[in-house]
């Protein structure tokens, strides 16, 4: 990493971490040392929120715990046995991406927890932000941050960001910000 890459990286980390200071979400069932491949907040992802009802309601719907799916090591729950049955049948098509992190985060090669309120759908998958500030950044050149954090999420899916945070453990090859 070069020195101005290395300072482009940590301006643009101290920014975002600068702006979410206040309150970010922070997911914290996984042992220190474990790796979160998918974000699980007090036991469940979205925070138990119903991943199907962005889709099918267009809005944020707390889950309830009567209708509950396993998917990808994580818990779902849903507002209808109707939507549990839809994302029983193709959890691809409603989890979210990148674990259910915050997008814009992931664009960044950080695994930051997410807003079940800072959502948008685009190409039919759907997307977190850690909150909506920082959604308001990430809409500023949407393609760019997908590309970004697509490419980067092949290497951090399985690395706890506390070692993507410590520059000498972080992994080789992420892009940082949109592409």
């Amino acid at each position: 990493m070069t020195k101005r890459s290395s300072f482009l990286r940590s301006a643009a980390l101290a920014a975002v971490l600068g702006i979410s200071a206040v309150g970010s979400i922070v997911a914290t069932t996984a042992p220190a040392n474990a790796a979160q491949e998918v974000n699980i907040v007090d036991g469940y992802a979205l925070q138990g929120f119903d991943p199907v009802a962005y889709f099918t309601v267009g809005a944020p719907t707390p889950g309830n715990s009567e209708f509950k799916a396993e998917h990808g090591g994580a818990t779902y729950r849903f507002a209808s046995a109707e939507n549990r049955d839809l994302f029983n049948a193709n959890p691809e098509k409603y989890a979210p991406q990148y674990g259910g992190f915050c997008a814009f985060g992931a664009a960044m090669g950080r695994k930051f927890g997410a807003d079940p309120q800072a959502w948008r759908i685009v190409d039919d998958k759907l997307y977190l932000n850690l909150n909506k500030e920082i959604q308001t950044r990430w809409v500023a050149d949407i393609p760019g941050f997908i590309r970004g954090a697509d490419h980067n999420w092949d290497i951090i899916e399985s690395i706890e960001d506390a070692k993507l945070a410590d520059e000498k453990m972080a992994p080789k090859g992420l892009t940082i910000g949109a592409q």
